[in-house]
């Protein structure tokens, strides 16, 4: 375990060393000037070149990243150029909660959901029901998040009124008013990925049916509900955890077009705004913030294999 956990803080080390540095050349590249939009087109050079002094960016690109890297693991990640006076860390400090809880949400729907469905359509494949489930699927993994959340607003927003487009409710106001909001951009969020996973543990679970240990249970006698829930699930499991721990990944990370769709402040269109205005400071934590849940996710999924299967060495991984 201890070798496991060596080899998983280097891997997270060497990813956000990676990441930061791809995003320090990518905003060197693009077309743009933060002190130009902070000014405006019709500034004069003066004005521009005093800002961007201000700013650190008249300085070589090497050296603003050494001196943002050498603050960023202290986890001061500077100060905002749109905001200004005010530090990164505490603009993300404020506005992570929503995100990781629209995450959190999505997480458990989709746990919830799709393996049950995911089970029964392998259950019962090539029938009547196996095929409504696929067609549903397909549907669902045509729609993207945000066209989702549009449904979702008009129907239970709009029509039914069950909550209040555009007016999220803070959880220190009213806690279950807040989880009652988040709830929608949760399910916009969670599920295309239902539908994606279903498919997946449907095809895993078929692939594992057709092997030669299946045919030798169902030759002693094993019922299929023995032979699926006692054989099959556990081995079917293992190749399902990847392909969970990319999509878990994906909804941790934030869905920036669904909150704004319901008006919800968290990093969605913080993020957005940050690209605009050329904010790196904000933009580069926003990326390590991502970088850091993908690597984790990653190493959960880890571990789950050897829970899952035993046969499976941490320290060989």
């Amino acid at each position: 375990m201890k070798k496991f956990i060596l080899k998983k803080t280097a891997a997270l080390i060497i990813t956000i060393f990676v990441i930061s540095i791809i995003t320090f050349l990518a905003f060197s590249i693009i077309p743009g000037d933060a002190a130009i939009t902070r000014l405006g087109s019709n500034a004069t050079p003066e004005k521009i070149a005093k800002i961007r002094s201000e700013l650190g960016l008249d300085e070589n690109v090497l050296v603003r990243y050494f001196k943002w890297a050498g603050n960023a693991i202290r986890g001061d990640f500077g100060e905002s150029f749109q905001y200004q006076g005010h530090k990164v860390s505490d603009l993300i400090e404020g506005r992570i909660p929503y995100t990781l809880m629209i995450g959190a949400l999505s997480v458990l729907i989709l746990l919830i959901i799709s393996f049950p469905i995911g089970i029964i359509a392998a259950k019962f494949e090539n029938t009547k029901i196996d095929g409504i489930i696929l067609v549903v699927t397909h549907v669902f993994m045509a729609i993207p998040n945000f066209f989702m959340g549009i449904v979702l607003t008009f129907v239970f927003g709009v029509s039914l009124r069950v909550f209040t487009p555009g007016q999220y409710v803070s959880p220190t106001d009213d806690f279950f008013g807040s989880m009652g909001y988040l709830i929608f951009p949760a399910i916009a969020v969670s599920l295309p990925k239902v539908a994606m996973v279903v498919k997946y543990i449907r095809e895993a679970i078929s692939h594992e049916m057709e092997k030669d240990y299946v045919k030798l249970a169902r030759a002693k006698g094993c019922t299929e509900n023995r032979i699926l829930t006692g054989h099959v699930l556990k081995n079917a499991l293992i190749s399902v955890l990847t392909f969970m721990g990319l999509v878990i990944a994906e909804i941790l990370a934030g869905s920036v077009i669904v909150e704004q769709v319901f008006g919800v402040p968290g990093m969605g269109k913080f993020l957005v705004n940050a690209i605009l205005k050329r904010d790196y400071p904000v933009v580069q934590a926003v990326v390590i913030y991502v970088a850091i849940i993908v690597v984790l996710c990653n190493t959960i999924v880890d571990v789950l294999y050897a829970v899952v299967d035993p046969r499976i060495n941490l320290e060989d991984m």
